[in-house]
């Protein structure tokens, strides 16, 4: 297949108008596009095709509450790093819509997976890391493609998430996510609308 300039052009808009989301609509997420979205997540790279993500979609309440709760305390915790003027910034920022979002998804990376048998990993094991990472991004495009947005919350405990969802004991979180519409469409990153940090250009120099 020959691509050309209208796929470059639509690949640009997605890439543009991918937002870390933080403010959701309650609205629910058709069955079918969530099965769209996983069937996206197949199409990711991944080191030997060892294809090491792991997915828990938490719908069950009590479940929610306590990954709320550990983001809060975690939340808490981080803002001890700032000064008093860099954290009255810092509080004012929105940094999860967990409590909005209607889809959370708990995404894992299994230690050793049979996939792959162990082909591309055995210098680099963290590989197996950013492969699920890539299949975090290849979601999040295919999220933004279908007019949904997600948020990628990281002030949390893994360890605690992962005792909280029974995990394997060979699964480590890589990330947890929201996914829902998002409660306004805007190409401008949240951090940059609030003063807290502006992109740095990408360095790429030769060797």
């Amino acid at each position: 297949m020959e691509l050309t300039q209208a796929h470059r052009d639509a690949l640009s808009d997605i890439l543009k108008w991918r937002r870390d989301v933080r403010h959701f609509l309650p609205d629910p997420v058709d069955l079918e596009v969530l099965d769209r979205l996983r069937a996206a997540m197949d199409m990711a790279p991944s080191v030997g095709n060892a294809r090491p993500w792991r997915v828990l979609q938490v719908t069950t309440p009590s479940l929610r509450d306590a990954v709320i709760a550990n983001f809060e305390a975690a939340n808490a915790e981080a803002a001890k790093i700032y000064d008093d003027a860099k954290k009255t910034r810092y509080n004012k920022l929105k940094l999860a819509g967990l409590k909005v979002a209607p889809v959370h998804l708990a995404v894992f990376t299994q230690a050793e997976p049979a996939e792959g048998h162990g082909l591309g990993r055995q210098t680099m094991p963290e590989m197996l890391s950013y492969s699920t990472v890539a299949a975090i991004h290849t979601l999040w495009l295919a999220a933004r493609a279908e007019n949904l947005g997600l948020g990628w919350v990281s002030i949390l405990d893994p360890d605690a998430i992962a005792k909280t969802l029974d995990a394997p004991i060979d699964w480590h979180l890589t990330g947890y996510l929201c996914i829902g519409k998002a409660a306004r469409a805007d190409d401008t990153p949240l951090l940059h609308r609030n003063d807290w940090q502006e992109n740095t250009q990408t360095v790429w120099k030769k060797a």
